[in-house]
């Protein structure tokens, strides 16, 4: 689907605030009507002028290592899940853990869900954020299989606490407008300044890879090492 359809589709999100938790609505990215898309275009250049400044990047591994891989993912992505389940374990154990590779994960917004979820791992902060990315990796298929947006919140909320996030503190999480808000201006700008149109997209030292194999990334990354 063309990536401006998905990114107005997400801007939705924050023009119809926390009431979406609240009442359950059903609009998707694919359902998204042209009176919605007019008014999310106008809510756009409003969105352009957030502050993004308090957005905390999601990192692992020293700053100054030679390499930094930078990853967009969703976490409504199927190919996103599997590559969190496979090629991320071994990059971690072999160049994250030893210091050789700085990492970033950006979550990217192409749907509400997405971004609910995003609002959810952020919620204790930097140092359970990749705990509860591994849940919802983990449990995609779960959370992602209920048939409407009240399911899908219940789903996710179950996951919080699991976590061990207390029930007030995922409300005020997943009901933070103003974050949601921030958020999407800071994907929104990630983004473009990336060229970022599917997930996962890795970037390695500034060049932008498509998903791939664990050997295939090991290569790239032994070669700049080897620079």
């Amino acid at each position: 689907m063309n990536r401006k359809i998905l990114i107005v589709a997400a801007v939705l999100a924050v023009v119809l605030g926390a009431a979406w938790w609240q009442l359950g609505g059903q609009h998707s990215a694919e359902a998204a009507t042209e009176t919605e898309a007019e008014a999310a275009t106008a809510a756009a250049p409003a969105a352009a002028d957030v502050d993004i400044s308090s957005i905390t990047e999601m990192t692992m591994g020293p700053e100054d290592a030679k390499v930094t891989v930078t990853e967009y993912a969703s976490f409504t992505c199927p190919h996103c899940a599997n590559f969190h389940q496979t090629t991320f374990q071994d990059l971690k154990r072999d160049y994250i853990d030893t210091g050789k590779v700085h990492f970033i994960y950006r979550d990217v917004y192409f749907d509400r869900v997405g971004l609910w979820a995003s609002m959810l791992a952020r919620c204790a902060g930097p140092v359970r954020f990749f705990g509860i990315s591994d849940m919802l990796y983990n449990q995609q298929k779960e959370w992602l299989s209920a048939d409407d947006a009240v399911a899908i919140s219940s789903n996710l909320r179950r996951i919080g606490k699991v976590a061990g996030l207390e029930e007030d503190q995922i409300n005020a999480c997943l009901e933070d407008a103003d974050k949601a808000e921030t958020l999407l201006a800071w994907f929104n700008q990630n983004a473009e300044a990336d060229d970022i149109k599917s997930t996962p997209t890795l970037m390695i030292n500034g060049e932008q890879y498509g998903n791939m194999s664990y050997s295939d990334l090991k290569a790239i990354i032994d070669e700049k090492l080897a620079e």
